[in-house]
């Protein structure tokens, strides 16, 4: 990358960053909720990404997490705990639940293994459901909590909207350090080749583990997001639907990609929002935007843009060659 690429990319993420914090400040409640929605699925799609588009293993059981995280964050807070607490036993919560989720993928994979994350999905909803003494079955919890951040009430929606942007700041932070790091390197040595990656050392067990623990887990961050944002938590939104939609968000953005679970997450959750002038054609415009979309280029919104830049590289390589060989041919 040159100088001049690296200072463009600065400056429009820091861009981005302003018109996050400046331009909602102008936003109704309605539309707070909206982008604080966002901000809490983009983390539960970062988590889906690591454990489908780093490495490779195919899971149906986001929304199922997302859901975990939810209910600790709903039971401890309508009980008087902080929801940082909530937070700590929600994400050691996940995190073991997804650790031993994992052990079927060290036996099958693909199909088979979604067939296995989406057996426990439904577990999951059945308990939401019908455990009536911990969950309150369908008649939900009420009247959740909401934070107070460093001495500052949460209550309003702006606020809160910033808690979650921030929130969403330090799990992308931890996510980028994360993926850079030789963890996130063996995570994707185990998507492309798990023998080959075998081969050079890397103990495709123990990486396997923690890329469903760690998306877990991460899953169970959003959700403790979750139960506060809506005030009110029913085993309805946690059903397979949820993990479809996240499964979509990471496809549609680009699986692999950083940033896709972002693009991802705002193609689901404000697309449908921005096609409500069309009244009762929305959802169809919607459906039939991200079909075109999948076939036009399965890699996702990301890959269209990684397939220009590798193409664009090339040609210049390319030209590089061409002049060197013509300068080679003329000379003395």
């Amino acid at each position: 990358m040159t100088a001049i690429g690296k200072y463009w990319r600065i400056a429009l993420g820091v861009a981005v960053i302003a018109a996050l914090i400046i331009v909602p400040m102008n936003f109704n409640r309605y539309g707070l909720y909206i982008l604080s929605q966002w901000a809490v699925m983009t983390i539960a799609a970062m988590g889906l990404n690591l454990t489908l588009g780093y490495a490779g293993q195919v899971s149906l059981a986001q929304g199922a997490f997302v859901g975990i995280g939810a209910y600790a964050a709903a039971i401890m807070t309508t009980q008087g705990m902080p929801l940082i607490v909530a937070l700590g036993v929600a994400i050691v919560l996940c995190f073991a639940i997804g650790w031993i989720l994992g052990y079927p993928a060290l036996r099958v994979q693909h199909h088979y293994l979604a067939f296995v994350t989406l057996a426990f999905s439904t577990l999951a909803f059945l308990v939401f459901r019908n455990e009536d003494w911990l969950t309150k079955g369908i008649y939900g919890i009420s009247n959740i909590p909401r934070p107070n951040v460093l001495g500052f009430a949460t209550n309003r929606p702006l606020p809160f909207y910033y808690f979650c942007l921030g929130s969403l700041g330090i799990v992308s932070l931890v996510m980028w350090w994360l993926i850079r790091s030789p963890w996130g390197r063996a995570f994707v040595a185990l998507r492309e080749n798990p023998v080959r990656a075998l081969s050079l050392g890397i103990d495709t067990r123990r990486y396997t583990l923690m890329a469903f623990a760690i998306g877990s887990a991460l899953g169970g961050v959003a959700g403790t997001l979750y139960a506060p944002l809506t005030q009110y938590i029913d085993p309805v939104p946690f059903n397979l639907s949820l993990s479809l939609d996240l499964l979509m968000m990471v496809i549609v953005g680009g699986s692999g990609f950083f940033f896709g679970p972002f693009l991802g997450a705002m193609i689901a959750v404000l697309l449908p929002e921005w096609l409500r002038f069309t009244q009762g054609y929305y959802l169809m415009l919607y459906a039939v935007a991200v079909m075109l979309l999948l076939i036009y280029s399965p890699t996702g919104i990301l890959g269209i843009l990684d397939r220009y830049l590798t193409e664009r590289r090339t040609k210049a390589a390319s030209a590089l060659r061409a002049v060197a060989k013509s300068r080679l041919e003329t000379a003395p």
